[in-house]
């Protein structure tokens, strides 16, 4: 099930104005040019910000995800229509002979449960041709960046075009060896309604990755770092044979 911060209408709305600097993304477009994708799949597409950057390239594209009220917000922008949007997850898709699976913005932290991470993995690749690749990216736990997920760190309020001053902030519930729960306050200015929505990640490291890839028939090709987040992120590119 997806997190409330996507699966509540009004939540979803915001989302992208919240989010707005996705510098992150011009990575997997270039990776996307890399490997010479002319088809992919994007796992926890959101409101589809990726999904419409790499239809915009002229790539044939799959987005898929849990939440319906993200996917409205998705539908409703321009060139929306370029896209084959999807509600659910990577295991319950149809067969699919694409290029390139992505999972940008941690999604793949977002599946925490073992089976359900096995489950996406083996998704991905009976969605990829033989040769293609998969390429997502996890915070490395190393890092702890769930100590900064306080109010001090994360606090701000952002003037969102027609609804007004939205406040936010972020605090951790509880850390539980990889897994990492956390909460996220919204309180909208206009009428002063208050929102929640809790999460939780898992922190894998590259060991872990590498063994769940290899379970699921991948070939790890490489283990690279994002470039916006230095020494923060491992972003790993994996080929079905």
């Amino acid at each position: 099930m997806a997190d409330e911060c996507f699966r509540h209408p009004r939540l979803a709305a915001v989302h992208d104005a919240l989010d707005a600097d996705r510098g992150d993304l011009e990575p997997y477009l270039a990776m996307a040019g890399e490997f010479g994708a002319r088809s992919a799949l994007d796992i926890g597409c959101g409101t589809g910000v990726f999904a419409l950057l790499l239809a915009g390239r002229g790539l044939e594209v799959v987005g898929v995800d849990p939440a319906a009220a993200s996917l409205d917000v998705a539908r409703a922008k321009p060139g929306a229509a370029r896209v084959r949007w999807m509600e659910g997850d990577a295991a319950s898709l149809p067969p699919l002979r694409t290029d390139l699976v992505t999972m940008t913005a941690n999604v793949a932290q977002a599946i925490a449960g073992p089976q359900e991470w096995r489950n996406t993995l083996l998704g991905a690749y009976r969605a990829l041709r033989p040769g293609g690749h998969l390429v997502f990216e996890t915070r490395d736990p190393a890092r702890r960046a769930w100590e900064e997920w306080d109010r001090e760190h994360t606090h701000r309020v952002v003037e969102v075009p027609g609804t007004g001053a939205v406040e936010s902030w972020c605090r951790v519930l509880h850390v539980n060896g990889p897994l990492v729960t956390f909460r996220w306050t919204y309180v909208f200015a206009a009428d002063g309604e208050e929102l929640t929505s809790d999460s939780t990640l898992r922190f894998r490291d590259r060991t872990e990755v590498a063994a769940d890839l290899a379970g699921a028939g991948f070939e790890l090709r490489e283990v690279r770092g994002a470039p916006d987040r230095e020494g923060r992120e491992l972003v790993f590119v994996a080929r079905r044979p």
